[in-house]
């Protein structure tokens, strides 16, 4: 790009101390409250970071002491640092890459970070104009893009440089899980700006009694290039028929704004436009009962897609009535694991004898491996059903291993596995994704493990092997050899 130093390879690959600039303001936490507003206003600064023997603890703003002198009044001098600081610090390693600094800002909304060295010790702090400063395709900058976007068409350019800077990282060596996140990032951002546009530029709400929900892996924040839109809609009881309108209106539009913008439709129309992906709370709580106490092919398919959701905009609220009632209805029909269990370990991975990597035989993928239904299928289903069993409701499959992990559901060593597992898929099926793209054709799912490296071959191999280490774990776990056919 014009006036930098650095490509876009080398400049993700610039470690963090090269392009650090500011140095770290700290105070102690037991210093007083004025103290620290002193010397706040003696460096022109806007927070501090607060360190024990230069340990980041926490971070002090402006708005904490604003927030203070709202509620203490002529109390001032009695409160330290300590009282109003927010604990906690997100922090960076000065060796770190670039790129993990931009990421780790980009997910967390937030435009510093404190840089450590390797004994954990405070040694200053990167900003968002540090980076922004040296490139404009980053992650930083398309999020600065995508919130001052005044018009559906801006987004609409916006997205189709998010494939390029995917590319970008994943050539400078970014992990998978961040990528993942990136992407879900950037959707998330997608949707809240056309909401704000839909109100700003017509008129468009969705009713307070009612919260549009991310299904599925938009649900978990695991989207890959492009997941398809999948979506519902809940509402209280006693919305009224003009805000039911509004509802279904809100639907229509947003999701074809989201279609316009690159996110694509759900083919089975799994979305809030369909009627009947849109309910009251006790609808859905009627609907929930009956998928989970009779557990046909249709509604397995159903609750799988729906026990994923969490709220992009709306009544918050009806997420953990929701969240509550699917547990507490589960835990009353515990039929429900195993059935759930039977369909799951339908979906072995195709591994044969001496670890032979087994393609389809016939069909568009002939001579392939469709990586969805092959591994990634069976690791995101069976994390989500223990983890339901084990009320954990929330968060992507790589979390859900993990609190399975902590929980002593599965060992530590298992849960590091198939962690490894699912980046491992998802890794491939992102660089399958990237290379359709660029080809101009439609983003798949299917490689042919012939045409792979030796070494990626074998990455396959492991991460497949994975995936029935998981199934064999969940027909031990649910017995379902003990259970009749």
């Amino acid at each position: 790009m014009p006036n930098s130093r650095f490509n876009e390879e080398s400049f993700f690959f610039l470690h963090i101390e090269s392009v650090c600039r500011t140095p770290a303001i700290t105070c102690a936490p037991d210093i007083s409250v004025i103290k620290a507003a002193r010397l706040m206003s003696d460096q022109n600064i806007a927070g501090l970071v607060v360190t024990e023997e230069e340990n980041p603890v926490g971070i002090l703003s402006v708005r904490d002491l604003r927030d203070l002198i709202a509620t203490a009044g002529e109390n001032l001098a009695g409160h330290k640092v300590c009282d109003i600081m927010h604990a906690g610090v997100i922090t960076v390693r000065h060796q770190a890459y670039v790129f993990e600094a931009i990421f780790k800002m980009a997910k967390n909304n937030i435009h510093h970070l404190a840089v450590i060295n390797e004994k954990q010790k405070l040694v200053g702090v990167i900003n968002a104009i540090d980076l922004l400063s040296q490139q404009t395709r980053s992650p930083l900058y398309l999020t600065q893009e995508m919130e001052a976007a005044e018009s559906i068409d801006e987004l609409k350019e916006i997205n189709a440089r998010i494939i390029d800077m995917v590319r970008s990282a994943m050539t400078a060596g970014a992990d998978t899980r961040s990528l993942v996140h990136l992407i879900a990032h950037f959707n998330n951002g997608f949707t809240q700006r056309i909401i704000t546009l839909m109100e700003k530029l017509e008129g468009i709400t969705l009713p307070a009694k009612a919260a549009f929900l991310a299904l599925g892996s938009e649900g978990r924040e695991e989207q890959t290039l492009r997941t398809d839109q999948d979506s519902a809609m809940v509402y209280a009881d006693d919305i009224s028929p003009a805000e039911l309108d509004d509802c279904a209106r809100f639907a229509d539009i947003l999701i074809d704004a989201l279609e316009f913008v690159g996110i694509p439709r759900c083919p089975g129309n799994t979305m809030a436009s369909n009627p009947q992906w849109r309910h009251s709370i006790t609808e859905w709580r009627q609907l929930l009962e009956r998928w989970i106490s009779v557990p046909t092919g249709e509604h397995m398919v159903n609750f799988g897609m729906f026990q994923d959701f969490r709220t992009i905009h709306g009544d918050i609220s009806f997420e953990k009535t929701l969240h509550d009632f699917i547990y507490a209805t589960t835990q009353r029909n515990m039929l429900f694991f195993p059935y759930v269990a039977k369909n799951i370990v339908r979906f072995p991975a195709p591994l044969g004898m001496f670890g032979r990597i087994k393609v389809e035989r016939r069909g568009a993928n002939r001579g392939k491996v469709d990586l969805k239904k092959s591994g990634i299928f069976a690791l995101t289903e069976g994390a989500s059903l223990l983890a339901l069993e084990n009320n954990v409701d929330e968060g992507t499959t790589w979390d859900k291993l993990e609190k399975l992990g902590q929980m002593g559901v599965l060992s530590p060593q298992n849960s590091e596995m198939l962690c490894d597992s699912f980046s491992q898929l998802v890794n491939f099926r992102l660089q399958r994704q990237l290379s359709d793209l660029a080809a101009g054709n439609k983003p798949g799912n299917a490689i042919d493990p012939q045409r792979l490296p030796h070494k990626a071959q074998k990455q396959l191999r492991e991460a497949l092997r994975g995936v029935n280490h998981l199934l064999r774990f969940i027909r031990d776990h649910y017995r379902l050899d003990s259970i009749s056919r």
